[in-house]
């Protein structure tokens, strides 16, 4: 490798700010042909999206748009964030290309299956927040709205509604990787992390309480999945934890790459 590619050189700073370019411009591409995929169904993807609510609202009430341009961008919208969750792996294919060269071995072992378990974990989320907590939620709200107040909700807030919903229940299922993560640093011990169950349940409600809707149902059905997820983080932290120190008694030579 001549000085002008080394690394650090001005050369190589440049080849790799070119690298990351064309990386973000495909990963940019694969959400542009999911959207364009996308836009002739955006009706059908809003309708499937307001289905848990329109299926529990009171005989005779329906969904609404306050804004004059609500009915045609609030689908568009929710394309659009459809087309970013379907082309994900290209974008994270893309990331990871990039990363991956600049990584050690061991890295490397550990990084792909954390960032392939994000994802999945992330859908799993959302995927909870739609069939289970949706429902119980919009049930739960059908049931306390005053008399005589109909329940109309405009097409935009409740689509921002449930995003939120998806992005918290999404985040809130990555309780596994982080686990993990902090252990495989060694900024937590298993045995602190073992220690911190009393803790983490309540943290867990305390979490449901305030993301959920207001309901004891939504907040005991996040609550309960996040201190399994953290338990799950916590056994397979310990099996991290002991083929590290099986390697390390080992004493393996050469490239740690």
């Amino acid at each position: 490798m001549s000085a002008a590619d080394a690394p650090g050189s001005p050369g190589g700073l440049i080849a790799h700010l070119l690298e990351l370019r064309a990386r973000l411009l495909k990963a940019a591409l694969a959400v542009l042909v999911a959207l364009l995929a996308l836009l002739p169904f955006s009706e059908k993807l809003y309708a499937l999206l307001a289905r848990p609510l329109i299926e529990r609202l009171p005989k005779g009430a329906h969904m609404i748009a306050i804004e004059v341009t609500g009915p045609f961008l609030t689908p568009i919208k929710l394309t659009f964030v459809v087309a970013l969750f379907a082309a994900m792996p290209a974008v994270l294919y893309q990331i990871w290309a990039f990363v991956s060269p600049g990584l050690y071995r061991h890295e490397k072992r550990l990084a792909l299956p954390l960032l392939i378990a994000a994802v999945l974990l992330f859908y799993t989320g959302c995927a909870f927040a739609y069939f289970l907590i949706l429902p119980a939620a919009f049930h739960f709200l059908t049931l306390v709205t005053p008399p005589g107040v109909s329940m109309m909700t405009d097409i935009g807030h409740y689509l921002s509604f449930v995003l939120h919903v998806f992005f918290a229940f999404g985040l809130c299922f990555e309780v596994p990787v982080i686990v993990v993560v902090l252990a495989a640093l060694g900024v937590v011990s298993v045995a602190k992390l073992r220690s911190a169950r009393r803790y983490v349940i309540v943290g867990a409600f305390v979490v449901a309480a305030i993301i959920t809707p207001p309901d004891v149902l939504s907040m005991t059905l996040l609550a309960v999945p996040m201190v399994l997820l953290y338990e799950i983080g916590v056994l397979v932290a310990a099996m991290l934890v002991r083929q590290k120190a099986a390697r390390a008694a080992q004493h393996q030579d050469g490239d740690p790459r």
